[in-house]
């Protein structure tokens, strides 16, 4: 993403030839020692993108996993599974796969030698246009890798990069993606077609003073991007203090708050519009929802909350999202109540349960009551037995409404459990009284004494504190 005129300093006039030249997915040039037949989704046959995948065609992609312990081939095979999902939804097709146990990763290719060139031909026998991994690879490791294979190779967080650039809406998912996919790139800057490793010094380069003597074109881009990285983290700093006056605004109204958190397409957006007769967009693909959407929220003994909806978890989930998208998975953090959305009819509800509480720990709301929900009842039995299998649980079904109102139940009875129930005396004069307790906390009875008006109300903390004057002591047996 090449920042535009307007990301200048206002004392320079824009030049195309200090554009930054990133190399979108790895080296976008014919590797040195080869024939310059390097073939991917930017390589020779493709086109440009903002992403990592090529859009204008199909791309063909080779699914590589490789079992490291503890782990067993099972658990290699379920994340390549998950693989070819995010490969699918990013708009491309799986072509085939390839496995291999290792001890520890081949420093230089991840993979083996051997398991290199067994790949070169099923990847010349498939047609293929891109290699995907499902771990992390190193720059250097990217780089000999589309040496050996003259295809584009890529890796699982770079697939989930340019899936979150597809679906961001909002000017705020926009620049927290463009800040996580330029620290993604960031490292594997490279040159296209020997350019960028060619020394501009002062009027020789063309650019006057703007080089000093001997930069390269790569430190240029290099210098270019940080300073989009810069600009970046500082608006989204901007952001954050925006919510976190909000939260502060939450505080004092004493709304209580509760977060859906969950794995990708667990359905938390379709319940949200169904207990909250909200209107949040929903589709059946992975990520559709990257903004947290706040809507209040009626519970059965009339108290209203705050419910809000946030992006979906998945294993994996790439550092770079992590810190780009923390003020939006702060609101996890600061909620009173996580109700965790589990897709009960998923090959592996256990998993995702614990990927996504995982994700919570790294973002500091482990501590955040929790509140399993099974949704998708309607698609699957399997929710009996994990309802089961997790006390306390409840299940329901966005799409029939099943179950809802015990969700809802649940919900408002854990939000109790983090109050306590005063009785309060309160004289008839202060009806502004009267209203604090109802604003402050849950009324449970209230009636005409002696002195004034008795008031039972669950309060939490904050609120018993503001009233402790009207508060009585309990009556005796």
């Amino acid at each position: 993403m090449t920042p535009g005129p307007d990301d200048l300093p206002e004392d320079r006039a824009p030049d195309r030839s200090d554009d930054i030249a990133i190399a979108p997915v790895g080296p976008d040039r014919p590797p040195a020692d080869d024939d310059g037949s390097h073939r991917g989704a930017f390589g020779e046959f493709g086109g440009r993108s903002d992403g990592f995948i090529e859009r204008t065609f199909r791309v063909k992609i080779l699914l590589v996993g490789v079992t490291l312990p503890p782990a067993h081939e099972d658990d290699t095979e379920a994340g390549l599974d998950e693989l070819e999902l995010l490969v699918d939804t990013a708009g491309a097709d799986v072509v085939g796969r390839v496995v291999q146990r290792r001890a520890r990763p081949e420093p230089a290719t991840y993979i083996g030698k051997g398991k290199v060139e067994e790949l070169k031909e099923l990847a010349e026998a498939v047609d293929c246009d891109t290699v995907v991994f499902d771990d992390e690879l190193s720059p250097a490791q990217q780089a000999n890798l589309e040496r050996a294979l003259k295809r584009t190779a890529i890796d699982r967080t770079a697939v989930i990069l340019d899936i979150f650039a597809q679906n961001a809406s909002s000017q705020e998912g926009k620049a927290q993606v463009e800040l996580a996919m330029h620290r993604y790139r960031l490292p594997r800057l490279r040159g296209r077609g020997g350019s960028l490793s060619q020394q501009a010094g002062g009027a020789g380069g063309g650019l006057g003073a703007r080089r000093g003597p001997g930069e390269t074109q790569l430190e240029v881009d290099r210098r270019r991007v940080l300073r989009r990285v810069h600009k970046l983290e500082a608006d989204l700093r901007e952001v954050a203090r925006h919510r976190d006056t909000q939260r502060k605004a939450r505080q004092r109204s004493r709304s209580g708050h509760v977060a859906l958190v969950g794995y990708t397409n667990a359905g938390k957006s379709s319940l949200l519009n169904r207990i909250a007769e909200a209107d949040v967009h929903v589709e059946d693909r992975l990520f559709a929802t990257l903004d947290a959407t706040t809507r209040r929220l009626e519970l059965p003994g009339g108290e209203a909350v705050l419910a809000t909806d946030t992006v979906g978890f998945i294993r994996k989930l790439p550092h770079q999202l992590v810190e780009a998208f923390r003020s939006t998975l702060d609101v996890a953090a600061e909620a009173d109540l996580l109700v965790h959305v589990v897709d009960a009819a998923s090959p592996d509800p256990e998993g995702q349960i614990a990927a996504v509480r995982e994700v919570l720990e790294k973002i500091g709301a482990a501590e955040v009551p929790e509140l399993l929900c099974f949704n998708k009842r309607d698609r699957s039995q399997e929710w009996k037995r994990l309802v089961e299998r997790h006390p306390g649980a409840v299940a329901a079904s966005a799409v029939t409404g099943e179950g809802t109102d015990d969700l809802l139940a649940a919900v408002a009875e854990r939000l109790r459990a983090l109050t306590t129930s005063y009785r309060l005396l309160v004289p008839f004069a202060r009806g502004d009284v009267l209203a604090e307790i109802h604003r402050e906390g849950e009324v449970v009875a209230e009636e005409a004494g002696t002195d004034g008006m008795v008031v039972t109300a669950r309060l939490d903390a904050a609120g018993a504190a503001r009233l402790a004057p009207f508060i009585a002591p309990a009556p005796g047996p």
